[in-house]
């Protein structure tokens, strides 16, 4: 049984989100942390039930991860520790009455409308910032 559930969340829940979620699930997996759930979601409903973005889910792949069991969701309720990928998120999720804190140092930025070189660079953002939620959580437990 977890101790520890960890909510990431970002927009539709098809880029950022899930890929942290992917990427975080696993460091945690290679720290022998098996006592922390991640699961992600999104502060809209139009994606509910997608795939992960086939250009996020290839930047996984070539980097080990697989994304390929993600399904969208919202945001529902709040966790033991909830992340959101950028300050507007932060905003949302207060206005929700949800304590949330950044994942990163700074906003990962949305990849959607850009380039698929943009899914490489934020998912690079999001594996450092990974590195340092195991760091946190393994020093709280």
């Amino acid at each position: 049984m977890p101790s520890v559930h960890v909510e990431i969340v970002c927009t539709g829940n098809i880029c950022r989100s899930p890929m942290a979620e992917v990427v975080l699930r696993a460091k945690l997996a290679d720290a022998g942390m098996d006592d922390v759930e991640v699961t992600s979601s999104g502060t809209g409903s139009w994606h509910v039930g997608d795939r992960m973005d086939p250009r996020a889910a290839a930047a996984l792949r070539r980097r080990g991860y697989d994304g390929s069991a993600h399904r969208a969701r919202q945001f529902e309720r709040a966790a033991d520790l909830t992340l959101a990928m950028d300050s507007g998120h932060v905003a949302e999720l207060r206005r929700r009455g949800t304590t949330a804190q950044l994942f990163a140092a700074d906003d990962v930025p949305d990849p959607y409308y850009g380039e698929d070189d943009g899914f490489d660079a934020v998912l690079a953002q999001i594996e450092k910032a990974a590195d340092q939620w195991v760091g946190r959580l393994s020093s709280s437990s």
